[in-house]
């Protein structure tokens, strides 16, 4: 531009002189001065082509589009200016690339043109993988980015003053994390019979991040819980082909023979108790066993791995199931208002699996379960009776499994409060384990 203006003002200037010579010059004098003057033009015409250079289309910049309802690759193209052979060649590139044929209201699909030339369409598969397609000469080629997460591990603790699930989001638990604390447990703790105000609970929480941003809580890590002055705790071992089960810190398996209650959500009506006064009776009548109150239909699962020893109808009982485990243990479930569908005596049942629906059959007030669990042919009280457990931590994973929960421990250990040496309050009045009770 600048050698341009040079040239155009060099031009004026030889031509000003040129023509007040003129007049005074030789007839070849004038000659050359018009060889000069068409060089100069000359000059001028080849700088303004090399300045005056075809005009192409810039790569715009990302564009962002959210998708709405009702919206597909072919409309979101169109509305683009971007012609239909070329989101069908894409949707040609494999697997992923299909994906496109289904995209959803509210997710984004990000794209990079040049004029109606698509150049990048980025879109994110799930919450790890990105599709990419980029434009390479007259064709396209697709490929999956995997994001690396970032884990960090979060500890949360809080006191029970209420029952487990209020107690759990008022520390600032998620409710799938407070249904596991209660599942991982439940072998140990009656969340129904024995929860206690001022019982104490300490979770180490995995948290996924990506490009420094936190996608979501992730796995359960480690648990502590302090019933009654006693600590339970649970630490998660993943082994050497990425399996992981619950085990105690010194390797046993959290998993017992047996659950201590039958119900996930329950709310407990009268405790084991020799010298209970029946209530439809009036006499005084051994009840060797936990009624659960619930509402009816509620699911009644199996405690443990067993047969169907009886099912039908047992006088005041109702509809009852007996479930035999082995040759020492029974288990026997009343007052049901059914079974569950193809159930039938002799059948094997596993441990959580349902057997009947709570109801009020034979001789029931209202809506309960009726527990019993016999030892030998004689009543336990499920409580205080000491459950076998499942197999421990192998000999030759105990190295990788103490690495491994080291940290896991040291975080509950610094979690602690002096509160947790208090002394355990009042039993929590007639609330469920998992949510408040009915008003």
């Amino acid at each position: 531009m600048v050698a341009a203006v040079c040239v155009v003002g060099l031009a004026t200037l030889i031509s000003r002189e040129t023509n007040a010579k003129r007049h005074s010059l030789e007839p070849s004098e004038l000659l050359a001065d018009v060889a000069v003057a068409e060089a100069i033009a000359y000059e001028q015409a080849l700088q303004g082509a090399v300045a005056d250079s075809l005009i192409v289309p810039s790569a715009s910049d990302w564009t962002r589009i959210e998708i709405k309802a009702g919206e597909t690759l072919s409309t979101l193209f169109e509305a683009e200016g971007l012609s239909p052979e070329q989101w069908m060649s894409i949707l040609e590139l494999g697997k992923d690339a299909r994906q496109l044929k289904s995209i959803k209201a509210g997710e984004v699909l990000e794209l990079r043109k040049s004029g109606d030339q698509l150049l990048e369409l980025r879109y994110d598969l799930d919450e790890l993988r990105t599709l990419q397609v980029r434009r390479v000469e007259q064709r396209f080629e697709a490929s999956t980015n995997t994001a690396a997460l970032d884990r960090h591990p979060r500890t949360v603790s809080g006191t029970i003053d209420s029952s487990l699930f209020m107690s759990g989001q008022k520390a600032g638990l998620p409710v799938r994390v407070v249904m596991e604390l209660a599942e991982l447990f439940r072998y140990d703790i009656d969340f129904a019979l024995d929860l206690r105000v001022g019982d104490r609970f300490t979770v180490v929480l995995e948290e996924l991040y990506k490009d420094g941003d936190k996608l979501r809580d992730g796995d359960l890590l480690a648990a502590e819980f302090v019933n009654q002055g006693k600590v339970h705790r649970a630490v998660r071992f993943r082994d050497a082909q990425g399996r992981s089960a619950f085990y105690t810190p010194d390797g046993q398996s959290l998993r017992k023979a047996f659950f201590r209650t039958p119900l996930d959500v329950v709310r407990i009506s009268s405790h084991f108790n020799l010298r209970r006064r029946h209530p439809i009776l009036n006499t005084i009548r051994a009840h060797k066993g936990t009624d659960y109150a619930a509402a009816s239909g509620t699911p009644i699962k199996a405690t443990g791995d067993g047969k169907v020893a009886f099912m039908g109808t047992k006088g005041g009982y109702g509809r009852v199931v007996i479930l035999k485990h082995g040759s020492q243990y029974e288990t026997l479930y009343a007052h049901m208002s059914r079974y569950r569908a193809g159930l039938k005596t002799g059948a094997p049942v596993k441990q959580g699996q349902v057997i009947g629906y709570v109801g009020a059959s034979g001789l029931a007030t209202a809506p309960h379960l009726h527990y019993e669990f016999r030892v030998n042919g004689i009543h336990k009280n499920p409580v205080n009776i000491v459950m076998p457990r499942a197999n421990p931590i192998a000999r030759n994973q105990l190295a990788a499994f103490q690495h491994q929960i080291a940290p896991y421990i040291a975080q509950i250990e610094s979690a602690k409060s002096p509160k947790l040496a208090q002394a355990p309050s009042a039993v929590v009045p007639a609330i469920s384990a998992l949510e408040p009770a009915a008003r």
